[in-house]
């Protein structure tokens, strides 16, 4: 399970967050420079919560989903607890602090460039993808779910799933 997580780190989160922003300060001939520290300051806040809420979220999978992020690995379990209980996609939520983080701390907008492709691909790839897989594996627990939980901008009260007392509701397999 151990070399599931970090496959599922290294391919995707380490793809957006790593090897595109790098790839393109490398093409661009970058040169990092310290111009603020207000600026550097707000990158290390944005840093932490980034990488506590994606840590949080990817716990959460692997915890009470039985299950990665990934595609070839993903949960077995519906999980509507912590932060996806205000939000569907807390993940993607995390991976854009972390990117907003980036710009601020490498003082380049180029990962605001690899912000704004995984936005946009996300934006596609959700509702015409992802949540018809989730809808044919979780059937009426996650239409529920997702007419009452916001797919991209959370929700102020917590969602608590009426067929269930208990987060983490089981896949009908």
């Amino acid at each position: 399970m151990v070399f599931e997580w970090i496959r599922t780190i290294i391919v995707l989160p380490g793809t957006v967050l790593v090897f595109l922003p790098a790839l393109l300060l490398y093409l661009t001939d970058y040169r990092w420079k310290f111009s603020s520290l207000p600026l550097f300051a707000a990158g290390i806040v944005l840093l932490c919560a980034g990488l506590s809420l994606a840590g949080w979220t990817m716990w959460l999978f692997g915890k009470k989903g039985r299950g990665t992020p990934a595609p070839w690995n993903p949960p077995k379990k519906l999980v509507i607890e912590g932060p996806y209980r205000h939000v569907r996609n807390p993940m993607i939520t995390s991976v854009l602090i972390l990117l907003i983080a980036e710009t601020l701390l490498l003082d380049s907008w180029l990962p605001m460039g690899v912000f704004a492709l995984f936005l946009g691909s996300n934006m596609l790839y959700f509702p015409f993808v992802e949540e018809k897989g989730l809808e044919k594996r979780f059937g009426q627990d996650y239409l529920a779910y997702k007419r009452e939980v916001p797919r991209w901008l959370p929700r102020m009260t917590p969602f608590k799933p009426a067929s269930d007392d208990t987060p983490g509701l089981d896949s009908p397999d």
